[in-house]
């Protein structure tokens, strides 16, 4: 029998995100399997909420490293990379797997000079991409690219990350895999309309509801969902939009409803704990993801293992589980005349709707459970810890 595993990830924050939720399920698996997990983190305050003060799993040692923040601060960074290092050099992990930009590279960085034996990195979405400056973007390249020289692997959450990070030169093929991100999808396969929440959000009986789940922040598409609606609420003047989610940007967007006068089509649910997700989504008929950077959106997996389908754009992993006119819709991104054509066809063909969210049930529940996930990445930490095999080589051969 193989011997346990001492386990540390680092991630920037813990907010409710799907980063964080993929951490949590892979720490309770691990667990599970009675390895030792540490969780460092930043702090996590802010609209977003704090994921770990309802879903901290039993027997996970936590530090936090309030040095460590999402922003680009020289002097807190070093300071994070100090106490990291520290931290690794004192408790001697086997592992050290690191997810997000910032945790991914100060920790490689930190693990790698502690002589950590397998040190690993999950990318949940590239920090470089189209909407943003030029100079962020070479910026960041250069910094995957030189963390990635200190590191034994990394996973990516869709085929996509992969190919976009090759693309860029951060790391050659071979260094890469795919590693789904695991969800508790029974939950959503088996969960239906609750009634007294039902009242409670002031949701008519019988009405279509359009969901979008999310936080309520740049480049997360809320916009064009309001953009879109008058179009939508013109043809079917029932309807209802259900946001499950909070964010900075909340203010703006219900300024934007009230402007057009759409504020009882709207209902904001606000912040939810993951694992309740499941009763929003029971209410749904279709899910707009329309998030304009994403890995490979939880979102749209959860809704498609709740029989939704899904109108989305073909951007990053979203096409590898939203398959165009078979799970659901791909829109020209931002382009709300499209994400209102596809949407109201969905509500008014309920049995090409139907066929959809079964069609979306039956793919992701072969890819995206959590125990799948845990167990992919525990024979992966094996492999790379076990001096023993011969396929083991250095980190920096690894880049040959």
């Amino acid at each position: 029998m193989p011997r346990k595993l001492s386990i540390c990830h680092v991630i920037t924050r813990m907010i409710i995100g799907g980063a964080q939720e993929n951490t949590l399920y892979t720490i309770q698996g691990h667990l599970e399997k009675g390895h030792q997990v540490t969780l460092i983190t930043g702090e996590s305050q802010g609209p977003e909420g704090n994921l770990l003060k309802n879903s901290c799993p039993l027997g996970m040692h936590l530090i936090e490293i309030p040095d460590l923040i999402r922003a680009i601060h020289p002097v807190k960074d070093w300071k994070a990379y100090r106490q990291l290092l520290r931290i690794f050099k004192e408790q001697k992990f086997d592992v050290v797997h690191t997810h997000a930009s910032k945790a991914g590279i100060l920790g490689r960085l930190a693990a790698d000079k502690a002589k950590i034996p397998f040190i690993v990195h999950t990318v949940h979405g590239q920090a470089f991409h189209p909407y943003q400056a030029r100079w962020k973007n070479w910026l960041y390249i250069a910094l995957e690219k030189y963390a990635a020289q200190h590191c034994h692997k990394i996973f990516a959450v869709a085929q996509a990350m992969i190919e976009q990070a090759v693309k860029a030169g951060i790391a050659p093929r071979r260094k890469y895999r795919v590693v789904y991100s695991g969800m508790d999808l029974q939950a959503f396969m088996s969960s239906r309309p609750d009634a007294d929440l039902r009242q409670s959000l002031g949701l008519p009986e019988g009405a279509p509801v359009v969901g979008k789940i999310a936080r309520i922040f740049e480049l997360k598409g809320y916009e064009t969902l309001v953009e879109a609606a008058p179009a939508i609420i013109a043809e079917i003047p029932e309807v209802r939009f259900l946001l499950v989610g909070d964010g900075i940007l909340r203010p703006a967007i219900e300024k934007k409803i009230a402007q057009l006068g759409l504020q009882k089509h709207f209902i904001f649910a606000g912040l939810v704990p993951p694992q309740e997700v499941c009763r929003y989504t029971a209410f749904m008929d279709v899910l707009t993801h329309l998030s304009l950077r994403e890995g490979l959106p939880r979102t749209a997996v959860q809704a498609l293992a709740s029989a939704i389908p899904v109108v989305a754009y073909p951007l990053d992993g979203t096409p590898e589980v939203v398959l165009d006119g078979l799970t659901g819709f791909l829109c020209e991104p931002e382009n709300a005349g499209q994400v209102a054509e596809r949407v109201l066809f969905l509500l008014k063909h309920p049995d090409e709707r139907r066929k959809m969210g079964r069609n979306g049930q039956q793919l992701v529940r072969k890819l995206f459970d959590w125990h799948l996930m845990a167990e992919i990445l525990e024979q992966e930490y094996y492999h790379g810890v076990n001096p023993d095999n011969d396929e083991k080589v250095g980190r920096r051969n690894l880049l040959i």
